[in-house]
Parts: structure tokens; C-alpha cells; sequence
């Protein structure tokens, strides 16, 4: 039997502007419900992403952020966003939406899925990967 490999799904652009936000969501998604070990990744205008009231319509395109709450359903509950992205956009921890997820071994407690991390503690976390996608 196969050993279950890691992957970070890394998320380095604006939400709205071009298929990449969209598309990396999508994917992470699709690996998740083949029991995929997943996480993303937010880092430069990619934190924007999470940015809590979200309005596209000035784009012409869909507002998919209502999508990432789903990411809990598919166990994918490890969301981190680097804290000097946030920060070189104006951004804090508070701007980002309320991400959650149940743990079955916690009596099904609702757990924060963001983690904001330092750009060193990112490197690492990336390191132990088996798999990095960029989008």
C-alpha cells in the first residue's frame, strides 16, 4: 500500500483578476475528496483571498469566497497565511473570514482552519511537504 503524501496548495495571487484563485481552490478541493493530505498556503496578494466581505462585482466575476467554508467538510483545516504578506497589505489577522472545522476527536468542537504564520515558520511548514502546487 502507498504512504500518503502531503500536499500545500500555495496561494500567491488576488482573488479576482485572473483563473489562478479559482482554479487552486477547485483543485484543493478535488484532492481532498481523494483523502489527499491537504493544506494551503496564502502568501503575497494571495492573503487577499480570505479577506472577510468579499464583493466582485466590479470584476464581472463570481464571488467564490463563500466556497472556502466548505474547505472543513473536505478535512482540509490547515489554512496558513504569512503574517508579513498580511502585513505589507495594509492587512491583519482580524481582516480575514471565520474559517472552522469539527473535530470528531474534540466531541466535534468547531477549531479556527487559519493559522497566520511568520514567512520563517512558512518555509518550514513547506519543507515538510511531499507536494507544492503554486497558484
Amino acid at each position: 500500500m502507498s504512504e500518503i503524501k502531503k500536499f500545500m496548495y500555495i496561494n500567491r495571487r488576488a482573488p479576482y483578476g485572473s483563473i489562478y484563485a479559482l482554479e487552486g481552490l477547485e483543485v484543493v478541493l478535488i484532492g481532498a475528496a481523494f483523502d489527499q493530505d491537504c493544506c494551503m498556503a496564502f502568501v503575497g496578494d494571495g492573503v487577499f483571498q480570505l479577506v472577510r466581505g468579499q464583493d466582485s462585482t466590479q470584476t464581472g466575476m463570481k464571488n467564490f469566497s463563500p466556497a472556502y467554508k466548505a474547505l472543513g467538510d473536505y478535512d482540509v483545516n490547515r489554512l496558513y497565511v504569512e503574517r508579513e504578506s498580511l502585513a505589507e497589505r495594509g492587512l491583519s489577522e482580524d481582516d480575514l473570514m471565520e474559517l472552522t472545522w469539527e473535530d470528531e476527536d474534540d466531541d466535534w468542537a468547531e477549531k479556527p482552519s487559519i493559522r497566520v504564520v511568520s514567512r520563517e515558520e512558512l518555509a518550514r511548514l513547506m519543507e515538510e511537504q511531499d507536494v507544492l502546487l503554486n497558484f
